[in-house]
């Protein structure tokens, strides 16, 4: 069976609420677990490709830091 991680994220989110989509990620970070990780990338990929270079700049700075 081929899943297609990014189509099943962004189905499982297309029209939740602010609070829901804030849940979601709590729970991810939470959770600890590794397989929540894919999930994750992808509403960072999200981020990243709608974000201004400087937003883009200003993610790097804060990763940078926190490595």
């Amino acid at each position: 069976m081929n899943i297609d991680i990014r189509q099943a994220v962004i189905a499982n989110l297309k029209g939740a609420s602010h609070d829901d989509i804030n849940k979601t990620i709590l729970d991810a970070l939470n959770s600890g677990e590794e397989k929540t990780l894919p999930g994750l990338g992808v509403l960072f990929e999200l981020i990243w490709n709608s974000s201004s270079v400087e937003d883009k700049s200003r993610l790097i700075d804060n990763i940078s830091t926190q490595i």
